[in-house]
């Protein structure tokens, strides 16, 4: 055997191996999906550590089922120009067959349509918050025969405690542009990826988090400057938004490419609450306002948000499974708090079982201060009698009889009988001369 024949194929096998392994478009797929996941489990480990990842649907543990599709980390950026002036994209004329067959709804149909996509995002300033229990509503661009037009964003009155807003979007399929109306839940669902601002910045909401039976706020991207409310945090938020235009609608050209995550689709399958009687309200009100068309301002609204805080429909009741869940963080809450509080009753059994006597002591003589209050009166009543008594002239007294001498009861009997009067004397009759005369 040649030395080629020894020597030259094994340089020849390593060729063949090193090109089939640069050709294989398996690897390079493996590749980015291992990215792909890392940038997942990166991005669940930082919200593990925010309370505002409680907003989310709780999914499986499944990688392949939390890993999302290479298109969901590609978000197109916001234009530069942010002092220009509003223009209308330019309508797609070509689409792929990946952006023709994409729903951005889900499964969920469109309330209203319009042949062009919405204006971007005005840049605002929300209004101060206006108390415990309000959650902040984006502003948002709706259609009507005279074209879009602005709802201003407001503070909405929760409908019940543990009720979360996700904001409505519009989303491009079929060579037009669909609304999808927002809703009220347990957890926030999709909105499109598209970043409203003060914590709804595309994925969930971080602008606060329900917890020990009120909302709790993000003093980082909320406007906050109420005396009254003090269930409040402070985190900041990365994807923040900072100023200038922003895309508000999903998919087509210009849009946010951003798809579902399996969070917000759990999300979206569970009960649901339509918007509010005071949301619809504000809603016809933009409507037949025309400084708040588009046409009209150029994507400048007249009204970007109001301060007066919208309230709430009455007796509307939480989803069965966000009951349960309030009950039992209830219980849970009441537990904790008995817990914390068994060592100090401890102390204060023990406490008052040292201090008994002194207790009883002192019972009793504030018991004795008390029955000399209530005779206080009375007593100084009586001084008061003496003393009119002693100031008034004293009257004189009849003299006193001197007491008879006592004499002894049968004398006693005698003086009470009458004394019969002696009757008088009668004197001698004078005697007759004839006896005085001799006998013959």
């Amino acid at each position: 055997m040649s030395y080629l024949s020894r020597f030259g194929i094994l340089p020849l096998l390593a060729t063949a191996i090193m090109l089939c392994t640069a050709g294989c478009p398996g690897s390079s797929d493996q590749t980015a999906a291992n990215s792909n996941q890392a940038a997942t489990q990166g991005q669940a480990s930082d919200q593990s550590s925010d309370p505002a990842s409680a907003n989310l649907a709780p999914i499986s543990t499944d990688s392949s089922a939390q890993a999302p599709a290479a298109a969901d980390n590609q978000q197109s950026a916001p234009p530069s120009n942010a002092a220009a002036s509003y223009q209308a994209p330019v309508q797609p004329s070509d689409q792929s067959s990946d952006q023709s067959t994409y729903d951005p709804g889900n499964g969920e149909q469109p309330v209203s349509y319009a042949p062009q996509p919405p204006p971007a995002l005005p840049d605002y300033e929300q209004p101060p918050t206006p108390g415990d229990g309000y959650l902040w509503t984006p502003g948002y661009w709706a259609y009507g025969q005279a074209g879009y037009y602005w709802v201003p964003g407001s503070w909405v009155q929760a409908p019940y405690e543990g009720a979360l807003w996700t904001p409505g979007y519009w989303g491009y399929r079929h060579n037009r542009y669909g609304f999808y109306g927002g809703y009220w839940g347990q957890y926030v669902g999709y909105y499109g990826g598209i970043n409203y601002g003060f914590g709804y910045v595309g994925l969930g909401y971080q602008g606060g988090y329900w917890g020990g039976g009120h909302f709790n706020y993000n003093r980082s991207v909320n406007n906050i400057n109420n005396t009254e409310i003090h269930n409040v945090y402070n985190r900041s938020v990365s994807n923040s938004y900072s100023g200038g235009n922003r895309a508000s609608f999903n998919g087509g050209s210009g849009g946010i490419q951003v798809r579902a995550r399996p969070a917000e689709l759990a999300a979206q399958r569970q009960q649901h609450t339509a918007p509010m009687r005071a949301q619809i309200q504000n809603q016809r009100a933009a409507s037949t306002n025309r400084a708040q068309f588009a046409n009209v301002n150029h994507g400048r609204p007249a009204t970007v948000a109001i301060n007066q805080p919208l309230a709430a429909d009455r007796n509307v009741r939480a989803p069965a499974a966000l009951q349960a869940h309030n009950q039992a963080a209830a219980q849970q809450q009441h537990q904790a708090v008995q817990q914390q509080h068994q060592p100090v009753q401890q102390h204060q059994a023990v406490q008052q079982q040292r201090q008994a006597p002194q207790l009883q002591q002192r019972q009793a003589v504030q018991q004795q201060r008390q029955a000399q209050q209530r005779q206080a009166p009375q007593q100084q009543q009586r001084q008061a009698v003496q003393q009119q008594r002693q100031a008034a002239p004293q009257r004189q007294t009849a003299p006193q009889r001197q007491a008879a001498p006592q004499q002894h009861p049968a004398s006693l009997q005698r003086q009470a009988a009458p004394q019969r009067q002696a009757a008088p004397q009668r004197q001698a009759a004078p005697q007759h001369q004839e006896a005085a005369r001799p006998k013959k």
